[in-house]
């Protein structure tokens, strides 16, 4: 599990920060995706300025699975 930035979610599907290089990936994703938010809001309002947060999501989740468990569909329970 060293090798693992993220684990597979106890309920649902996805992952969550495992280490701490999961949790700087993940901070690094909410402080540039609020940041790049807040400056097109305030900006004029282009609709390809979202395509930089489409990005952005999609190198998360890229992230996510390579450095993280396969995520699975899971309702809690024993690990």
């Amino acid at each position: 599990m060293a090798d693992l930035w993220f684990k597979a979610k106890r309920y649902g599907w996805g992952w969550t920060p495992a280490t701490w290089q999961g949790w700087a990936v993940t901070i690094f994703f909410v402080v540039a995706f609020t940041a790049w938010l807040t400056w097109w809001v305030n900006g004029e309002h282009d609709p390809l300025g979202m395509l930089p947060l489409l990005a952005l999501t999609a190198g998360l989740i890229l992230v996510c699975w390579k450095k993280g468990e396969r995520p699975r569909w899971q309702w809690g329970g024993e690990r």
